[in-house]
């Protein structure tokens, strides 16, 4: 259970520093780096997680997995409620990102896809088989200068 008024100090925050250098780095190898213990270096790592401040996960990298195509879609919500539709979207295993904006697009998912024919597919055969959208406008990315997986606002 998250305490209300945790707040991490410089340890906490030298901790989450290290591990996002190397997020297999042992709690040992931790706490020789920090001079402290592991003893304490695993109750913080503990204390981060459970007060939402970090998680500890794996991540793909697109292009080595093959994802040679990477598609911000922005979608307008028709006859239906934007955030009910979002969570159809969030279903799809092709989208890994949705989120409801304001603007000229209610939604706004972002899709990799490994082909152009594969793309086709989960638009024309997944995508439109979801009842409410009325409009999208896809997005393709051609160049991507930052993809930040481990981004936290500096605490």
């Amino acid at each position: 259970m998250a305490e209300e008024s945790f707040t991490p100090d410089e340890l906490d925050q030298r901790i989450i520093g290290l591990l996002r250098q190397d997020g297999r780095i042992s709690t040992q190898n931790l706490a020789k780096r920090l001079g402290s213990t592991a003893s304490t270096v695993r109750k913080r790592v503990r204390s981060l997680e459970d007060n939402g401040f970090m998680r500890v996960v794996a991540v793909t990298d697109f292009a080595a997995a093959g994802f040679d195509l990477l598609l911000a879609i922005g979608i307008e919500a028709e006859n239906r409620n934007a955030e009910a539709l979002g969570r159809d979207l969030a279903a799809l295993p092709e989208v890994f990102a949705v989120n409801l904006t304001t603007g000229p697009n209610d939604l706004e998912i972002l899709v990799a896809a490994q082909s152009f024919e594969q793309l086709a597919t989960f638009l024309h055969e997944e995508v439109s088989q979801i009842d409410g959208i009325g409009r999208l406008a896809p997005g393709l990315a051609v160049e991507v200068y930052k993809y930040q997986t481990d981004y936290v606002p500096r605490l």
